[in-house]
């Protein structure tokens, strides 16, 4: 492979909060959704040449950053956006927080298909709106939503957005154009508005890609605003680079005031360089990773399968966030992440971090050397073959 990913990078003692954050040099931090990779060398050549300028002033975000956005979806994922379409931010979450922001009053409901992304209850949560989860569908394998219970939630007055996750994390689900398309369908005849995080969309596995929000017809497409990120596939969430896109001009007026309202209406030149050097030159180096991350999910899975087949991974359609059913070995998902993280000195997340229906699962970060993939699953199972 041209581009080395089995080579560990010393994170730790460089302000990493994944690695910095547990008090232990010993422990193996596998939570946080970053990636222990050097990022695309035209992103480092990028930052080299930014930095070399040497000022760093208020940055004004120049047309080939929108090129380099529109051309990269358009023949990437088919999905044509329009230059006035953008609304520029510091990251998915301040976009998710200001849409919601700008479409509720305090008091109304978003919908939410559960388990989620923790930081979408907290945006929730910081606009007084309520939470109306929409429990998924688990069939033992993969999620499906539960579309008469989201047409119940969406009948209900009170609920004034829907969060679509897709790809969706933690489930790892690429939503097909039928399932988004039958969101989209109920949500419009509810008059409930589509927030589509699709920060995950670089890294899907499945042969047939992902189907961006976007690319659905009118009406459907003007009653969402899609937010889309490459710090996720590129490794550079530091940087915090997002937009929202948003092709009604009224709605888009109205999430731009909430954009300055929660003074997120800045980002730095860094996150600027990046995003136009991920999008022109990071193509070849983004088919690698995937290639990577794949053949990772694919160790993970066989592993579970031979040394602890009581344990049901979930097919990883997108993502590097492995999501393991775990409720065979009678524990909870806090006591296995507690155990893990006490007796192995391995971090990972708790299924409850995503809310109730993540009870019974944890969430494993694959996107690592395959070294050290393979010391985390070693200890799991010494874990798990004492405590079954």
């Amino acid at each position: 492979m041209k581009y080395d990913f089995d080579h560990p990078i010393q994170r730790r003692h460089t302000g990493s909060y994944k690695w910095d954050t547990p008090d232990r040099e010993d422990i193996l931090p596998m939570w946080v959704a970053d990636m222990d990779f050097r990022t695309a060398p035209a992103i480092i050549e990028a930052l080299h040449q930014r930095v070399e300028h040497g000022v760093f002033g208020y940055t004004y975000v120049p047309d080939e950053y929108y090129k380099a956005v529109i051309e990269w979806f358009a023949s990437r994922h088919g999905w044509n956006i329009e230059r006035e379409w953008f609304i520029y931010t510091s990251g998915v979450v301040p976009a998710i927080s200001a849409i919601i922001k700008a479409m509720t009053q305090p008091g109304d409901k978003v919908i939410v298909s559960t388990p989620a992304y923790n930081c979408f209850f907290s945006s929730i949560r910081n606009n007084e709106c309520q939470l109306a989860a929409n429990p998924m569908i688990y069939d033992g394998g993969r999620y499906t939503i539960d579309f008469d219970e989201l047409e119940k939630l969406a009948s209900d007055p009170l609920a004034k957005v829907m969060i679509l996750c897709n790809p969706h994390n933690p489930g790892g689900r690429v939503w097909t154009k039928e399932e988004i398309a039958r969101v989209a369908d109920i949500c419009l005849r509810h008059n409930v508005y589509i927030i589509s995080d699709e920060i995950h969309c670089e890294l899907v596995y499945t042969d047939s890609g992902y189907t961006p929000y976007g690319t659905l017809p009118e009406p459907y497409r003007s009653n969402a605003s899609v937010c889309i990120s490459p710090t996720k596939a590129f490794n550079i969430a530091g940087l915090q680079i997002a937009n929202i896109i948003t092709p009604d001009p009224a709605i888009r007026s109205r999430i731009d005031r909430a954009i300055n309202i929660n003074e997120v209406c800045d980002v730095n030149p860094f996150g600027v360089a990046a995003t136009i050097a991920a999008y022109t030159h990071g193509k070849e180096w983004l088919d690698c990773l995937i290639s990577y991350l794949h053949d990772n999910f694919s160790i993970l899975r066989n592993f579970f399968h031979n040394e602890l087949p009581s344990l049901k991974v979930m097919e990883l359609e997108s993502t590097y966030l492995a999501w393991i059913d775990i409720r065979a070995t009678g524990l909870s998902s806090d006591e296995i992440t507690r155990l893990l993280l006490e007796k192995e000195h391995l971090m990972i997340n708790s299924g409850t971090m995503y809310g109730g229906d993540g009870e019974g699962f944890i969430r494993i970060n694959i996107a690592c050397p395959r070294s050290v993939l393979q010391d985390a699953l070693l200890r799991i199972k010494r874990l798990l073959k004492n405590e079954l």
